[in-house]
């Protein structure tokens, strides 16, 4: 049996290559007030057995092409560890040719397993998870119902990091408001120090199932949103941390390494404040970017 995708389906950009099997439906954590990815689905855990029966379907011809699998959808970690087990021992045998498996984390489901059984599903090829940090401010976090705070999390992010799991963590711009901006960014960037994951990335809040919510807050404007990711740039000082800021609701894209490129990307954002000035309106206006179809 091939996999049978059930709309809508995520994965990050880093993952466009990978084969993608859904072994949770939704996110057990759907709560977020920011978040419209899974509002039209129902949390659930597809039986172990149906999803084993997938990855042997693939057809022999291409096992030996899968590099990377990638475990959908928005909090696969939660899956039970017994049967992620499983599965993660299904794929290697699959797969001559796998190197990495990933998956979306949230807080919630690095609760559910312990510093061995990380170390364990990453000796089973688990080499990377995608954490919804969002923000690292604590009033921030309160506002959008993360149901963490920041401590809590940098220690569930910490523990898969100590495990060897690598770490890609999002936040997002204009999550605080125009009123909380400079508190969201350099708390953001405190997290980011703290944890010292292998990459980091930057979203920009956007429209899609979070009406409400967006009309709760004084909307940052362009002009407020790259203050905001500059100031976050220069409080940033992780030990190692590949920065990216490509995700498709940023008009402002970055790319670099800290510390190496600290300078580097101040400049860039520099040069397009600059640059933008000359666009009547710009800077004043709010980004109308949405997505309508889930």
């Amino acid at each position: 049996m091939m996999p049978q995708y059930i709309e809508p389906l995520f994965r990050p950009p880093s993952e466009a290559r990978s084969l993608i099997f859904q072994i949770t439906l939704g996110c057990s954590q759907n709560t977020c007030t920011f978040c419209g990815m899974y509002k039209g689905k129902q949390f659930s855990i597809r039986p172990v057995a149906e999803v084993i029966e997938e990855i042997a379907g693939i057809p022999e011809r291409y096992k030996p092409a899968i590099e990377r699998v990638f475990l959908a959808d928005g909090d696969a970690l939660v899956y039970p560890f017994d049967g992620l087990v499983e599965i993660l021992d299904a794929l290697k045998a699959a797969f001559p040719q796998l190197t990495r498996i990933g998956a979306y984390a949230s807080p919630q489901s690095l609760t559910t397993k312990d510093s061995e059984q990380l170390r364990q599903l990453r000796n089973r090829k688990l080499r990377i998870l995608y954490f919804g940090l969002e923000s690292g401010d604590d009033a921030t976090l309160a506002a959008i119902n993360k149901r963490f705070t920041s401590d809590g999390m940098a220690q569930q992010a910490i523990k898969a990091r100590e495990a060897g799991i690598k770490l890609s963590v999002t936040a997002i711009l204009g999550l605080a408001g125009r009123k909380g901006s400079l508190s969201h960014a350099h708390a953001t960037a405190a997290w980011v120090n703290r944890v010292n994951p292998e990459f980091f990335s930057l979203l920009t809040l956007f429209h899609r199932h979070n009406d409400d919510f967006v009309r709760s807050l004084d909307q940052c404007t362009h002009r407020d949103l790259m203050l905001e990711a500059r100031e976050m740039l220069l409080h940033l000082a992780p030990a190692k941390t590949i920065l990216r800021s490509n995700h498709v609701s940023n008009f402002l894209n970055l790319a670099g390494s800290y510390p190496k490129d600290r300078e580097r990307l101040l400049v860039d954002v520099d040069t397009a404040l600059e640059r933008v000035r000359r666009i009547p309106g710009f800077l004043d206006s709010v980004p109308k970017y949405t997505e309508e179809y889930y």
